[in-house]
Formats: C-alpha cells, sequence, structure tokens
C-alpha cells in the first residue's frame, strides 16, 4: 500500500453549530473511558453538541485500540498529533526515521494482527493537521502543538510535505513547544483564536489568544479539560 507521508488535505474548514455546542479536548492517548465519564460530566449531547480532539488520540493509555470507535461517530473531529503521525507511519510500513514510536507509548499497535494495524494507519492518516472551526465570534483554529506565525493566513501556505522532517513549519506544527515554552503572548492575526494540546499542564493556560488545554486527562493525576469553542471558556474547571 502506497504510505502518504503527509495529509490530504492537511486543512478542514467545518461551518457553524446551530443547534448545540462545539467543545475541544486535548491529547486523549487511549484513555476514551475516561473521556466519556467528562463527557458524560457535562451532558454531552451527541444529537446536537460536537467534539474537537486536538490530536494525539493514541499511544500511553490503555485503549487506544478503541479509537477507530471514536472516529466513526459523526459528532467527533479530531486533527492529527506527533503520536498519530507516527503511528499511522509505522502501521503502513514506512516507520518515522527521527523517533521509535514504540518508546513513546507506541508498542500496543504491535499487539494487533497487520490487517488491523494497517486499518488503523490507514484511518489516522486522514486525519487533518489543521481544522478551522467557524463560531458566532469568529474563526477557531485548532492546532495540535504551536502555530509557527503570526499571521494565520501563512497556515495556509505551508508545504506539508516538511512532515517528513522535525524543523519545517509543517513540522513544528505538530511538535513545537516554543511557544508555550518562551510564555510567548503574541497575537495570531487574522483568526478568533487558536487552541492547542500537546504541551501537558496543570491547568488550561491563555498566551495571547492561543489556548492551551491539554490538562492530562490520559495520565493518573490529571483531567479532560473541555473548552467551549464558542465562549472559549472550559465548561468543567476543576473536574479531576
Amino acid at each position: 500500500m502506497p504510505v502518504p507521508l503527509f495529509p490530504t488535505p492537511a486543512t478542514v474548514r467545518v461551518p457553524p453549530n446551530t443547534h448545540g455546542r462545539d467543545i475541544a479536548v486535548g491529547d486523549i492517548h487511549g484513555a476514551f473511558s475516561a473521556l466519556q465519564d467528562a463527557l458524560r460530566a457535562v451532558t454531552f449531547d451527541t444529537r446536537c453538541d460536537r467534539l474537537f480532539a486536538l490530536g494525539d488520540l493514541v499511544d500511553r493509555g490503555p485503549e487506544s485500540p478503541r479509537v477507530m470507535d471514536w472516529l466513526a461517530q459523526p459528532w467527533f473531529h479530531a486533527i492529527c498529533g506527533n503520536h498519530d503521525y507516527m503511528i499511522w507511519r509505522a502501521a503502513l510500513g514506512q516507520p518515522f526515521d527521527y523517533i521509535d514510536h514504540r518508546l513513546y507509548g507506541g508498542e500496543w499497535l504491535e499487539t494487533l494482527p497487520e490487517p488491523e494495524q494497517q486499518r488503523i494507519g490507514a484511518r489516522l492518516a486522514q486525519l487533518p493537521v489543521v481544522i478551522e472551526v467557524e463560531t458566532p465570534h469568529g474563526v477557531v483554529g485548532l492546532v495540535h502543538a504551536d502555530c509557527p506565525f503570526d499571521d494565520w493566513q501563512e497556515m495556509h501556505r505551508i508545504d506539508w510535505r516538511g512532515l517528513d522532517g522535525m524543523s519545517s513549519f509543517a513540522a513544528q506544527c505538530l511538535w513545537s513547544v516554543d511557544r508555550f515554552r518562551f510564555r510567548y503572548t503574541g497575537l495570531v492575526r487574522n483568526i478568533h483564536a487558536v487552541v492547542h494540546g500537546h504541551t501537558t499542564i496543570s491547568g488550561v493556560a491563555r498566551l495571547g489568544n492561543c489556548h492551551f488545554i491539554d490538562t492530562g486527562g490520559w495520565r493518573a493525576g490529571g483531567h479532560f479539560t473541555l473548552l467551549d469553542l464558542h465562549r472559549l471558556q472550559p465548561l468543567n474547571s476543576g473536574i479531576r
């Protein structure tokens, strides 16, 4: 099977939800039961609400193979994280050269029959790197790790073939921690807000108009933050 090295399409635009809530969640890492508990606590309604996952759906947690069931739900939308990228590269026969995914919680893949590995890999390879969600207050951009620009329009000019390396603008969207590490508060222009996962923190953080919401629901002592994308406020702050 031909192995795609970068996603097509890389960016997906999602129209407004006029009947319910749009909710974002950080890295899931195979902790789908815990996520289901968090959704139940905020009365998530699959008939009208939508959930947007910020990548890293798999690895580390015990339920990574359940990713296919979640991706089949019409109310569940997800972008590609660095773990998803490494897994689909490995599953489709062209492992990412820079990092051995098995050292970062990816050993579960090899416990599955090869046809199942390929099925999961092919589905994860379809995940976009960027989702733009239209909200009542403007477009909210979803990117796993970082937006490497101060102007969102530059995101539409990225050469996504650069994902095959580690230092390109494309790769920064999956791996970079620079904005958070340097506490950079500059605004990203031409977008209402940007929401990230990837960097695991104890509570949500905002730098300029960038929101970091991976509060470690996949690990002991953490919790899933569910961010209302229309109000840019957590629905469940304090839930652990």
